[in-house]
C-alpha cells in the first residue's frame, strides 16, 4: 500500500514552485497531496501564521521555495528582504520542529563572494557582498540552527523556466526587438532549468536527504555565453527570426546597486552521488525549456 505524504510548496507563484506543482511524482511508494502557498494563502513572515497553517494541514515535508529575489532592490528594501529570506526560514524551520516535519530550504549561490577560481563545494564559507545573499545566507543559518543534522539545504544558481520572469525570457523579448546588445561576460555560473531542480527536490525528499546540498544544471558559462545560446535555440526553434550582434561587456561597463559574484559555479558531485542523479548540460535543459516555451505560445 503506498504512504501518502502532505507537502507544502511556499512560493507558489514563482519559477520554482511552478514547476515543483507540474513536476509531482505521480508513481513510487509514495503518493503526494500537495498545497501549493503563494503570500496570499499563507504569509511566511509571521511566525503565529505559519505555525498554526502547518499544523492544521498536518504537513510530513515543507519545501521553502519563497524568496526575495529582487537583488538590486534588496539594497533598499533590505527589511522586506529581511523578512522573507531570514526570518520567514525560521518561522518555516521552527514550524517543522514543532510538527515533525521535514523542510527543503531553497538557496542560492549568492551565498559566496565570489572570489574562488575553482567550483564551491557544498562547506565552502559563504561570505555574500549584497543584501540579497546576506539575507539568504542568514536564513539558511537560521535552519541549520534550529533543525541541525535534520536540516536540507538545496544552493541553486541562475534559475530560470517558461513561467514568469527570467534571463532567458527577457533575452528573447530584446533579440527580438533590438539589432544589438550589450551583455556581461566577466561573470562566470551555472544555469539551471527550474524543471530540473524541481526533479531533484522531489528526489530529495522521497531519499529523506538532509545536509547542505548544491543543483544546477552542468557546465559553466558566463551571461554571454549564456545569452548567445538563448539566440541560437530561439533562432533554431523559430522563436527568433534572426541573429543580432552580441556584445560582451564587463561588469564595469554595467554597473548595478548590488554586486554580484564573478564566479558562482557550485560543485554538484556530492549532490549527484547522494541523490542517485546526474545534471544535464545547462545547453541541453535550454532547448527542452525552449521548446516547452513554443508549445506554449502555440496553444
Amino acid at each position: 500500500m503506498s504512504k501518502l505524504k502532505k507537502v507544502l510548496i511556499t512560493g507558489a507563484n514563482g519559477q520554482l514552485g511552478y514547476e515543483l506543482q507540474g513536476s509531482l511524482p505521480k508513481s513510487g511508494d509514495v503518493i503526494y497531496e500537495c498545497i501549493a502557498a503563494g503570500r496570499d494563502v499563507l504569509d511566511i513572515t509571521v511566525a503565529d501564521e505559519v505555525n498554526n497553517f502547518v499544523k492544521a494541514n498536518d504537513f510530513d515535508v515543507i519545501i521553502n521555495a519563497a524568496a526575495y529575489t529582487a537583488v538590486d532592490k534588496a539594497e533598499e528594501e533590505t527589511e522586506l528582504a529581511i523578512a522573507i529570506n531570514t526570518t520567514g526560514a525560521a518561522n518555516l524551520a521552527l514550524a517543522a520542529k514543532a510538527n515533525n516535519c521535514k523542510l527543503v530550504q531553497i538557496s542560492t549561490d549568492f551565498v559566496f563572494d565570489g572570489k574562488a577560481c575553482s567550483p564551491y563545494a557544498v562547506d565552502a564559507e559563504t561570505n555574500p557582498d549584497g543584501y540579497y545573499g546576506k539575507t539568504k545566507r542568514d536564513g539558511d543559518n537560521n535552519v541549520l540552527e534550529i533543525l541541525g543534522d535534520d536540516a536540507l539545504i538545496i544552493r541553486t544558481s541562475w534559475l530560470y523556466s517558461a513561467h514568469g520572469n527570467n534571463f532567458v525570457k527577457t533575452m528573447l523579448r530584446f533579440m527580438a526587438e533590438r539589432e544589438e546588445l550589450g551583455i556581461i561576460s566577466d561573470q562566470i555560473g551555472t544555469p539551471t532549468w527550474a524543471n530540473s531542480l524541481a526533479n531533484a527536490v522531489w528526489q530529495a525528499i522521497d531519499l529523506n536527504t538532509s545536509g547542505i546540498h548544491h543543483w544546477s544544471d552542468a557546465g559553466v558559462a558566463s551571461w554571454y555565453d549564456f545569452a548567445y545560446a538563448i539566440m541560437e535555440e530561439g533562432v533554431a526553434l523559430g522563436l527568433l527570426d534572426k541573429t543580432i550582434k552580441i556584445n560582451a561587456i564587463t561588469t564595469a561597463d554595467y554597473p548595478t546597486p548590488a554586486s554580484r559574484p564573478c564566479y558562482s559555479v557550485m560543485d554538484k558531485t556530492t549532490t549527484w552521488e547522494a541523490l542517485n542523479m546526474q545534471s544535464e548540460h545547462w545547453r541541453v535543459a535550454l532547448r527542452k525549456m525552449l521548446k516547452e516555451l513554443k508549445a506554449t505560445h502555440a496553444q
